[in-house]
């Protein structure tokens, strides 16, 4: 028993399979089956509506927009000549330059730890004041 009014032929001339569950391209509007609804599958004229891809600045990684007709490699290009906020020195600024003041510690935290009695910046390890011999104005409390 057939069910003709069941599904649709795939759009695509070298197939024309019928697709119980066919699949309508976004850009040009016509069927397909699911081994030809790609662009790229059905050589699809009208890809270049939707199939937009916006450059990126390899240097400062932000997109450059592209107007139509314009060449991409150009347009990055000229943003690279002219607009590029890319900093050489950002890339070798140290992320652990909070050094620690106790003696013989060599130890570096991203972010100041500083002591509230003596006002010294210290590791995590020789943060409190009984770690690092404070000589603040408050006396030390116990460890407890």
């Amino acid at each position: 028993m057939e069910l003709p009014g069941l599904g649709e032929h795939c759009s695509e001339r070298t197939c024309k399979r019928l697709d119980f569950l066919p699949l309508k391209c976004d850009a040009c509007g016509k069927v397909f089956c699911k081994d030809h609804i790609r662009y790229d599958d059905h050589k699809c004229s009208s890809a270049y509506k939707k199939n937009v891809q916006v450059p990126v600045c390899p240097l400062c990684n932000a997109p450059i927009p592209v107007q139509k007709g314009e060449i991409p490699d150009i347009v990055v290009g000229a943003h690279m000549d002219k607009n590029c906020k890319y900093n050489p020195a950002q890339q070798k600024q140290r992320i652990f330059t909070n050094k620690c003041l106790k003696p013989g510690c060599k130890r570096k935290e991203m972010m100041k730890v500083v002591c509230e009695q003596c006002g010294g910046n210290f590791c995590i390890k020789h943060r409190h004041p009984l770690d690092h011999d404070c000589k603040g104005s408050s006396h030390p409390t116990s460890k407890a």
